[in-house]
């Protein structure tokens, strides 16, 4: 579903616009079903919305289907209209939310509450269908979090990103596309090579430092550019500037909006905000990515608070 013409292009008319429920549910419904309702049950192509409730009926066999069964706000209590407030100001603020911000802003009673939501969002910011990166693509490892005492290089305890990020040149233009991130669980073979196939086109030029776990890159299709960086921090900096340019931002944004209060094991899913929000940095309002949001909402599958706390099951970009 393409964003319409007369999509609210400011937070006033967005408030003016989804500020009732009857609305939230007639944009959720052609989100969820654009080419129109077709029933779980019976596959039938006709239905209604029931007045006043987040229900649709079936016409051929009555079956009633809840417009957020199955998504990401599956069972959720709250009203639809707060939900889509969520996702605006998730999306609005430039470098993101706090979940202590976030509750102050929404008017939350539960700092718990509010935590959740977020995740269940972050959550939805993941598209397993989106395009695998191409062309020119830098990778590299970083450790995510503070330092630890007596650790150098591989050897640190810290969480293990691997970043690859698209160089593009058109002209005389030099910038970065997109970007993946991913948590491993170390630098060897199986984590590093298993990253790039996931997540880079085959036939693409595939930019490392000398680290034996991309030795397979060729036998599987990649060009790999080697570029020997020693242990001068320095010298990786210079000589794989994008992933180090991606890795210095989001440590930033870390430490800045999150004051560096992010768990190991929910990292992944920050790092999935980070994702959506810099492949998406040259939308040209926060309602392109509030609607690009509201699509992968009703797309994502129910992500309980149990899984939550526990990341059952991580999202992988």
């Amino acid at each position: 579903m393409e964003l319409p013409d007369d999509f609210p292009t400011t937070e006033l008319a967005f408030e003016e616009r989804f500020g009732d429920e009857k609305r939230c549910r007639e944009y959720l419904m052609k989100l969820r079903w654009p080419e129109g309702f077709r029933c779980p049950k019976c596959q039938g192509e006709s239905g209604w919305q029931l007045k006043g409730r987040d229900l649709v009926e079936c016409a051929a066999c009555g079956r009633q289907t809840s417009l957020t069964a199955g998504t990401i706000l599956h069972g959720t209590r709250k009203p639809l209209r707060l939900w889509f407030r969520a996702m605006f100001l998730m999306v609005g603020q430039k470098s993101g939310l706090s979940a202590k911000n976030f509750m102050r802003l929404m008017g939350l009673g539960s700092y718990k509450t509010a935590w959740a939501w977020l995740h269940k969002l972050r959550r939805a910011m993941v598209r397993p269908d989106r395009p695998k990166l191409e062309g020119k693509v830098e990778t590299d490892e970083t450790y995510v979090g503070g330092p630890v005492e007596g650790a150098v290089g591989r050897g640190t305890t810290n969480p293990m990103v691997v970043i690859a990020v698209e160089k593009i040149e058109s002209g005389d233009s030099k910038y970065l596309g997109r970007v993946r991130m991913e948590v491993v669980e170390d630098g060897t073979q199986p984590s590093l090579f298993t990253f790039v196939c996931d997540n880079v086109i085959t036939g693409s030029e595939v930019v490392t430092d000398g680290n034996a776990a991309f030795n397979e890159l060729p036998l599987a299709g990649y060009k790999r550019r080697i570029k020997i960086v020693g242990h001068d921090p320095k010298a990786a900096s210079s000589k794989l500037p994008g992933v180090h340019r991606i890795a210095s931002l989001v440590k930033r944004w870390l430490l800045g909006t999150h004051q560096g209060s992010v768990g190991d094991n929910h990292l992944q899913a920050y790092l999935d905000e980070f994702t959506f929000r810099f492949n998406r940095r040259r939308s040209s309002h926060p309602v392109k990515l509030f609607h690009r949001l509201a699509e992968q909402i009703v797309r994502t599958a129910p992500f309980p608070y149990d899984q939550i706390v526990a990341q059952v099951a991580p999202c992988v970009p």
